[in-house]
């Protein structure tokens, strides 16, 4: 297959093709709106050892997307932190990502996210036992139909999805900062149906629990985080970005949604393909700005789509604060002491 032409002309076609992708929706998300844009765009897979020395952590990592991107950071030479619920099945991937890929730096932790002793436990471990801290991909997560409480006191899809990667992330703050780190939130296209909601995100009622309704509020609530950490702490030289891998036939779609495969399935991206924005967001270089963007394809894509789903500026400090009190962590006060010339600007750059 020839590669495409290149030039001005060019490049505004694809931009406009690319647009008018964006605006089908589905079309955009699909299977044919990565290989359309692959074909536009002509991409270029990650230099081989892109990632040679560098340190990555996926949570999630045990199948479906979380163990993709494992496997695609070990393939670019990082070093890969696999976490997972289950010691078994974390064990098994990672010997798959060993097979497949010949890296042998390969370390699993096993942490339930819905249990915040675990985080914090984690992110001590990793803090004491890695040297650095280059990539973390946000990536696990639940949707489940039944209304349940975790041993926190939160409703799980948003303790999963929300509170603890926000209790990681501050944790492990220090690390990436000193690595100037790329922080990968992994979010849906559900996010697109819903506002923040945030009163029904915190103390959702039992009653007629809608567990899609709750996974895409999540969502929501990833997107609005990931621009709030850009907009307080790109000053430090992390960079946060969020991305959508577009809807991909994993297992867990398999069994959360079946309705759902069970149409859309022709349309479905592999693994592979849902995971290759978040592999190119960990090894650019440059990266990206630290603007906290959404990415899909390795483009950045709009937030918002439906009337009545924008967020204000005052409902994301809302957020942010609820994560402070629910995490029991205030990443603005974690990196103070660090150092005595080490000062925060005034205002952070863009």
């Amino acid at each position: 297959m020839n590669a495409p032409s290149s030039g001005p002309l060019h490049s505004a076609l694809a931009e406009a093709a690319d647009a008018a992708l964006e605006d089908t929706v589905v079309g955009s998300i699909s299977r044919v709106g990565f290989l359309v844009r692959r074909r536009l765009y002509g991409w270029d897979g990650p230099a081989d050892g892109a990632l040679r020395g560098k340190v990555a952590l996926v949570t999630g990592a045990s199948s479906g997307l979380g163990l993709a991107a494992a496997r695609g950071l070990a393939e670019l030479g990082a070093r890969v932190v696999l976490l997972g619920r289950d010691p078994g099945r974390t064990d098994e991937a990672r010997s798959l990502v060993e097979e497949e890929t010949g890296n042998p730096d390969l370390h699993v932790v096993v942490a339930d996210l819905a249990r915040l002793a675990d985080v914090r436990r984690v992110a001590d471990d990793i803090a004491e036992t890695c040297s650095r801290l280059d990539v973390v991909v946000h990536n696990a997560g639940t949707l489940t139909h039944r209304y349940e409480r975790t041993v926190d006191g939160l409703e799980v899809t948003a303790q999963t999805h929300v509170v603890a990667p926000f209790l990681l992330t501050g944790r492990l703050l220090g690390l990436l900062e000193a690595s100037r780190g790329r922080v990968i939130t992994v979010t849906s296209g559900g996010m697109y149906t819903t506002g923040l909601a945030l009163d029904a995100l915190a103390a959702p009622e039992s009653d007629g629990f809608d567990g899609v309704k709750a996974y895409a509020r999540a969502k929501r609530a990833q997107v609005v985080l990931n621009e709030q950490w850009a907009k307080r702490f790109g000053w430090t030289g992390v960079t946060f970005q969020a991305m959508h891998p577009g809807w991909a036939d994993t297992a867990g779609v398999r069994s959360s949604l079946p309705g759902f495969h069970r149409v859309m399935r022709p349309i479905l991206r592999t693994p592979a393909q849902g995971v290759d924005t978040t592999l190119w967001l960990a090894s650019v270089d440059p990266p990206p700005a630290r603007d906290g963007q959404l990415w899909l394809d390795r483009h950045r894509r709009r937030t918002v789509h439906l009337p009545g789903t924008a967020v204000s500026a005052i409902d994301a400090t809302r957020l942010w604060d609820w994560c402070v009190s629910a995490s029991g962590i205030d990443p603005e006060r974690s990196l103070e002491g660090l150092g005595p010339d080490r000062t925060r600007p005034t205002t952070s750059p863009s």
